[in-house]
């Protein structure tokens, strides 16, 4: 038997999961086409003055895919292995992401080539400004709003603004989401992720007609969104049995103490939780729980894993955590995956909340924040659930189904096609 080698390049999963719900619409050609592409993507080099006093030269990419249904959003990654295709990918799933919840949105994603866990905090903000400067006439709160991403936070938007800012002359806090309150940014947001996907689990759960109470959680990745959903579901009475990150993984049948794992994680490593805890962190993947929380980076499933994950539902709090040939396994083997584009678009709705809120100049409670959320995730949610019942297929083609309809039709609308 000849075994070929799956193609794990971000760029090329995200066209073929196009082509697959694309086909279930019957959609033309050539607006396959369009949408395969993104619409303008950015490379820049910047340099930066390090602390020593050396010049270092950075590297980075803003990709803009769609703008059919309004200005284009996403984050922006600091990480070493930042690639082209990954920017585009990713900026192609924020489109789809921003359509299935019905924001007026399109997609963008950023990065950055670099370390950031290397760089003092003068230089993080050094590398911060230059990369805003150097795509400054490409973004604009009418144009692409940037917000946090891997290994970015609110501190670092906050820098990103204020060079905005500076370069445009005027105060703009709709340029970026995800900012510290003081600044424009919203009640609410930090949590968003997490709690957008935590919403998605529990109308999963009922569908399912399983209890949440007792439900064991395995989480790969500690880091916003692995960490708050691990909080969020033990307040339901979740049991989280397994999380890991990048030193390592712990593990404990009769659940983990979450509070514990949080302390660890600020002030030491998860590992400290006892050597008779840890485990391989590709093992996590494999534990037989009731629900899986990959919340890391790209590819953890793939058709190497897949027929090894024993979990009832899992749910993508990263992008693009399972391959489309560990995705068929896993449908063979009757697991729910509840996608990326729906799973995590907790963040990317509450960032549209700020930018609202940022345009008005009008602010929402955290209460208010959190219903306007958990109204939108429960109605996609349903409308996924409803679609794949109608097309006879996954969550995840049912997903892209309803976005491509949406972007399709402002595109003919617009008069585009």
């Amino acid at each position: 038997m000849i075994v070929t080698k799956e193609n794990l390049n971000p760029y090329e999963i995200v066209k073929k999961q196009i082509e697959t719900a694309a086909a279930k619409l019957g959609l033309e050609p050539h607006i396959i086409e369009i949408l395969k592409r993104p619409m303008r993507v950015l490379s820049v080099s910047f340099p930066v003055k390090m602390d020593d006093g050396s010049i270092r030269v950075f590297e980075g990419y803003r990709s803009q895919h769609n703008d059919a249904l309004g200005p284009t959003k996403g984050g922006i990654r600091f990480h070493p292995d930042v690639t082209l295709d990954e920017v585009k990918a990713l900026s192609m799933w924020m489109s789809f992401k921003c359509a299935v919840v019905g924001l007026p949105y399109g997609g963008g994603k950023g990065g950055v080539v670099c370390d950031p866990q290397t760089l003092s905090r003068g230089e993080l903000e050094r590398v911060s400004r230059g990369f805003i400067e150097a795509i400054s006439q490409i973004i604009g709160p009418d144009k692409d709003i940037p917000a946090p991403d891997v290994y970015t936070n609110s501190q670092i938007m906050g820098w990103m603004m204020d060079t905005y800012s500076r370069i445009n002359q005027s105060f703009s806090p709709g340029v970026i989401t995800g900012k510290p309150l003081i600044i424009g940014g919203s009640k609410g947001r930090n949590e968003a992720t997490a709690r957008g996907c935590v919403i998605t689990i529990q109308e999963a759960m009922k569908k399912l007609g399983r209890p949440l109470n007792d439900a064991t959680v395995a989480i790969q990745g500690f880091g916003n969104a692995g960490r708050i959903a691990a909080k969020l579901l033990a307040e339901l009475g979740c049991k989280i049995v397994a999380v890991s990150d990048s030193k390592g993984a712990i593990y404990d049948p009769n659940g983990l103490d979450i509070a514990k794992v949080e302390y660890l994680k600020d002030h030491l490593t998860l590992l400290d939780y006892g050597a008779e805890y840890q485990i391989d962190p590709s093992a996590l993947l494999e534990l037989k729980v009731d629900i899986l929380i990959p919340a890391a980076l790209e590819n953890a499933i793939t058709s190497k894993n897949a027929d090894r994950v024993q979990a009832k539902i899992i749910a993508e709090a990263a992008n693009g955590p399972i391959s489309p040939e560990a995705d068929r396994i896993l449908a063979e083997k009757g697991i729910v995956v509840i996608p990326d584009i729906l799973a995590n678009a907790g963040g990317v709705t509450v960032s549209y909340f700020e930018w609202v809120q940022n345009l008005m100049n009008y602010y929402w409670s955290e209460e208010e924040v959190n219903k306007k959320l958990a109204d939108i995730m429960v109605q996609s949610f349903h409308a996924v659930y409803e679609a794949a019942k109608e097309h006879e297929t996954d969550l995840r083609t049912a997903a892209y189904i309803i976005s491509l309809k949406r972007i399709t039709e402002a595109m003919k609308a617009r008069g585009w096609v």
